[in-house]
């Protein structure tokens, strides 16, 4: 069994592979070169394909998928995500590629630039819009966050497909409960301090959300300054900052198998995006957030100023699993202890934009 750790750039996705139980590293790329690589997936559904969502300054967007672990790649001669010629707009980029669950093998979910949700019924060749999202009368009073508006978090319900949650910058949290027929906003409890009013119903500037192993109903979001968890699928959500060093950060992950698990890179604030204290420090809550502790074995001791964005941090689905995360100055590091120790995986990269890793 090997371990594949996907690494998507500014210039190219790259892929890392390990056959020693994650000791070591061999990394090849990049494909797409000169492509902004947003978007990964590894849908083990069947087998193990690669999904890449990239945007050629020269192309534009488009998504690539491989059978081969990389070896090569398909990509349609027709856009396989596309803005029906009825709603004035195109596309600006894939922020998130989503496999749905064991139970519809063929589907794949995308978030994109603008935001909208599209969904494939041919694991990820073609997607068709989700209407009933576009046409929310909240969509025109959606804004774009520093990095775009976009949908950049898809979640779906892993027992129930009717039901799915999907955030966005800015906007909030969505919710559907009757397969993505109609869409409710889930903000309640989620300030917006950079808003005239700063609980409103929509309009949260989300950064990133993530759903736990064991209780499905439990969601957690990194907010634009502000750390939250929900424990009724995203309706209602209380914060969970206290025992962190800042509020403001990019990623949100939930350990794989581990109920309560949760990671987060904390920066300092939106206004100055490095790391608190100028320190590289993962922090992991076992308990759902009531208590945050520092991970720091074997990344570096000294100063440190690179930000970790939204989908550069992840986790595997071994066992202990590994946590993954890559850095705006193109250091990727790796974690085979659920955080305990550290080790780098590459470093020269291109700016790290998303993460994916599974055993394949």
């Amino acid at each position: 069994m090997a371990t594949l750790l996907a690494i998507g750039t500014g210039k190219g996705l790259f892929l890392a592979t390990s056959t020693d139980g994650r000791r070591s590293w061999e990394v090849s790329g990049p494909h797409f070169p000169m492509t902004g690589v947003y978007a990964i997936a590894i849908d083990k559904r069947r087998g193990a394909r690669l999904l890449a969502g990239m945007t050629s300054s020269h192309f534009g967007p488009s998504v690539a998928t491989s059978d081969d672990l990389g070896a090569s790649w398909q990509e349609p001669d027709q856009a396989p995500v596309a803005f029906p010629t009825d709603t004035g707009v195109s596309l600006g980029r894939v922020w998130q590629l989503t496999p749905a669950g064991a139970d519809q093998p063929d589907v794949v979910w995308a978030g994109t630039e603008p935001s909208a949700l599209f969904r494939s019924d041919d694991g990820g060749r073609s997607f068709a819009l989700v209407r009933a999202l576009w046409d929310h009368p909240h969509r025109e009073r959606w804004d774009a966050g520093f990095g775009g508006q976009a949908v950049h978090s898809v979640l779906p319900h892993p027992r129930d497909p009717s039901r799915m949650a999907v955030a966005m910058s800015t906007g909030g949290v969505y919710r559907t409960e009757d397969a993505g027929a109609s869409w409710a906003p889930g903000n309640t409890g989620i300030r917006a301090y950079f808003l005239p009013d700063e609980w409103p119903e929509f309009g949260q500037c989300v950064h990133k959300i993530a759903r736990d192993a064991g209780h499905p109903e439990r969601l957690y979001a990194q907010n634009h300054h502000g750390v939250y968890r929900s424990d009724d699928d995203g309706r209602t959500w209380t914060s969970i900052a206290a025992g962190l060093p800042g509020d403001f950060g990019f990623p949100m992950v939930a350990h794989p198998s581990r109920s309560g698990t949760i990671y987060a890179f904390p920066l300092i604030a939106d206004a100055q995006r490095y790391p608190v204290d100028h320190r590289c420090r993962v922090y992991r809550s076992t308990d759902a957030g009531g208590k945050w502790e520092p991970l720091t074995v074997g990344l570096p001791d000294g100063p440190f100023h690179p930000s970790v964005l939204r989908d550069a941090m992840c986790a595997d689905d071994a066992e202990p699993a590994g946590v993954y995360f890559g850095t705006r100055s193109g250091e990727v590091y790796a974690s085979r202890d659920e955080g305990d120790s550290w080790s780098p995986v590459a470093a020269h990269l291109p700016d790290v934009l998303c993460i994916r890793a599974a055993e394949v």
